[in-house]
């Protein structure tokens, strides 16, 4: 086949470009050539998506059996691929986010039929949108699948705070300094390695049986939000001491976290990944998360460079704990 990624050097769609040439598929990659990420094999589109002209050019006389968009964020970017790729591909894959289900949900069993709406978070709103517009598209003949990731890593630390490309709530457990988790640290939660996901992934592309529906790809694996933290910790020789905080006192203070805490990780998610399995039958989730995030841990530790520590992090880390220790002492 031949595929094209927007992006395709990120967090996700690095394993999924990777595996798509090791299986042997012609691989195009459109982006700004900022990130560094050796893909032998793989041929360069240098452009940025968002100017249409310059990526018409560097298009032209080029068709595809696959297209995925992996950094469209808002309708007016998919809406520009519409017209890109109308007539240029077989498929265009969207990747949304498995945020973009209800919340707060109904149950914590998740299908892809389980309705989408987040009042809490506009990077979800802005992917219901995406889909919604998609959906019209295809009713007019635009061949769209939907994938819904739920918080996958491989080159970023998966904690809500002080984490993600930083090293700062790591370098507080090697410190043994106190670290907030939120709730009562027993929701349950599915955090999945970008290994697993490409296999789900690649197998979606040119198959047929994939346009005009909507996935989501998930680790099977459940853990508490206590257990997550506790496995970064150990993957990087430390113990979480753990503070625990209501979602809504860490929101109260930060708002910032609204969308990433009540519009997401507070709730416990169960994901039913029966539907892609029907679909892609080698899709079989086997990379355990303390297996996966020693390989993340072990990534950020080879440069230091990459093992930034917020200062404004560790400060919001140190304020929550204030509140927290005030409000254990009005009980008192």
């Amino acid at each position: 086949m031949r595929i094209l990624f927007i992006g395709g050097t990120g967090n996700i769609s690095t394993a999924c470009s990777r595996l798509v040439l090791e299986r042997g598929h012609e691989l195009f990659v459109l982006n700004r050539s900022q990130r560094t990420v050796a893909l032998p094999g793989a041929r360069l589109l240098k452009a940025d998506v968002n100017d249409e002209a310059a990526t018409n050019r560097v298009l032209a006389g080029l068709t595809f059996d696959a297209v995925a968009n992996f950094i469209a964020f808002a309708p007016g970017e998919v809406e520009r691929d519409v017209r890109l790729f109308t007539g240029r591909t077989g498929q265009y894959v969207f990747v949304s986010s498995a945020s973009a289900y209800q919340k707060p949900p109904a149950t914590p069993h998740i299908t892809e039929d389980t309705p989408l709406g987040n009042p809490f978070w506009d990077y979800s709103r802005q992917k219901i949108a995406c889909e919604e517009r998609l959906l019209a598209a295809h009713r007019e003949g635009f061949p769209i699948t939907v994938v819904r990731p739920s918080l996958t890593y491989d080159t970023v630390i998966p904690l809500p705070l002080g984490s993600w490309r930083e090293w700062t709530l790591v370098d507080r457990m090697q410190r043994g300094e106190r670290i907030v988790v939120h709730g009562d640290g027993t929701s349950l939660w599915t955090i999945t390695h970008a290994d697993d996901f490409a296999v789900g992934f690649v197998g979606l592309l040119g198959n047929p049986a994939a346009v005009g529906e909507a996935f989501h790809l998930t680790s099977d694996e459940l853990l508490t939000w206590d257990a997550i933290h506790q496995a970064v910790a150990a993957a990087a020789g430390a113990h979480a001491r753990i503070v625990h905080m209501a979602s809504e006192d860490i929101v109260a203070a930060f708002p910032e976290y609204t969308g990433t805490l009540l519009g997401d990780k507070a709730h416990s998610a169960i994901f039913d990944n029966s539907k892609i399995r029907r679909v892609v039958p080698d899709f079989e989730p086997s990379i355990r998360f303390a297996d996966g995030i020693r390989r993340t841990i072990a990534w950020f530790s080879a440069d230091a460079s990459r093992c930034v520590v917020s200062g404004e992090s560790n400060a919001k880390i140190e304020r929550l704990l204030a509140i927290h220790d005030r409000q254990r002492a009005a009980l008192v």
